[in-house]
């Protein structure tokens, strides 16, 4: 029996003023080219126009807007950039955010989830957000993954998001996300290690189709705390971590020296690397992966893929923007999607 087809992609906005309106007109144009999956655009059509007029002339190329409900964004995608509004008008200028800038933002984001949990979308990508502009407007959260995982409670249940960071040549993980370094040691726990790495387990599994995840685990201290001589958490708190993962019939290594993991011939024998805290993670693969990495949001009851940059308010609206990392994002939200049909 055929898989049902996989339904449309809803994207979200970002921040008006930075270069999220710009990428997805971008990716929309080389549709044909790279034969991306179907998505639609959340937002103001009127402000999507304005955009796809000014990057239009700079590339030289005619684009469609097409305003549309879900159910025809499919159909409509091959002639038009599908657009569903959210009902917040946009007005900001090329990086130049204002004050229609937060609740449109934040107001896509909302309608995507519930676009995805509601049947109509088969995944969420969300555009780049700017946090500061968001702040002034009382956003509480400390990025996407967190709102995310309030977007995706269930009965009061919140679940816990982890934020993966893939591309062909290197998947990471980090434990403790956004927080400073000094918040970073005194969140992490063995049970927060166990609780990130059977999510990245399951999920591998079961969305990216490895049957038996190979992961890293990284120390905490340089060279992984030399026995102790450079620090203990390897064997207080990560160490029996690794004891009941393993138990659990997980394949998980460690732990290990961090500076030592990502080379070549290190990255050749793993699927995944869990590392301890937020750049730990992220400087390996933005030096490997810069242009095409993809954000992942694990743990959460449906798929959410982002380009893995900034808002780059310096650029937006000059056609400049490199639209690869949101169409590695809209790529693996389709493979996602298809693996989970």
């Amino acid at each position: 029996m055929a898989a049902p087809p996989i339904k449309p992609l809803a994207l979200t906005l970002g921040e008006p003023a930075g270069i999220g309106p710009d990428i997805t007109i971008a990716a929309w144009l080389r549709r044909r080219e790279l034969n991306l999956p179907a998505f639609y655009l959340l937002g103001d059509e009127a402000f999507v126009a304005r955009r796809a007029e000014v990057i239009g002339k700079a590339l030289g190329a005619e684009i469609r807007i097409a305003p549309v409900s879900p159910s025809e964004a499919a159909a409509a995608f091959a002639e038009a950039l599908p657009v569903v509004a959210t009902g917040e008008h946009a007005t900001a200028e090329p990086g130049k955010p204002d004050a229609t800038s937060a609740p449109a933002a934040l107001a896509s984001i909302r309608q995507a989830v519930l676009d995805v949990r509601e049947g109509r979308a088969g995944a969420v990508v969300t555009n780049p957000i700017a946090k500061s502009v968001l702040y002034r407007a009382g956003f509480r959260h400390p990025g996407h993954t967190e709102f995310l995982a309030e977007l995706a409670a269930n009965g009061g249940h919140v679940p816990q998001p982890v934020m993966m960071l893939w591309s062909p040549r290197l998947a990471v993980v980090p434990v403790t996300i956004h927080v400073s370094l000094r918040e970073a040691l005194s969140q992490l726990t063995s049970e927060l290690i166990v609780s990130t790495v059977r999510i990245v387990a399951s999920e591998l599994k079961s969305r990216f189709g490895i049957a038996r995840p190979r992961i890293a685990i990284s120390g905490l201290n340089p060279h992984a705390g030399e026995d102790g001589s450079l620090g203990h958490e390897e064997q207080t708190v990560i160490a029996p971590a690794l004891k009941v993962l393993r138990n659990d019939g997980i394949e998980a290594r460690g732990p290990l020296p961090a500076d030592t993991m990502f080379h070549d011939a290190a990255r050749n024998l793993y699927d995944c690397a869990v590392c301890m805290y937020h750049d730990q993670a992220l400087i390996p693969i933005k030096t490997v992966a810069f242009d095409d990495a993809v954000n992942v949001t694990l743990g959460l009851p449906f798929i959410r893929t982002s380009p893995d940059h900034g808002t780059a308010f310096d650029i937006a609206g000059t056609a400049k923007a490199n639209p690869a990392s949101l169409i590695a994002a809209l790529q693996l939200a389709s493979r996602m999607a298809a693996a989970k049909t």
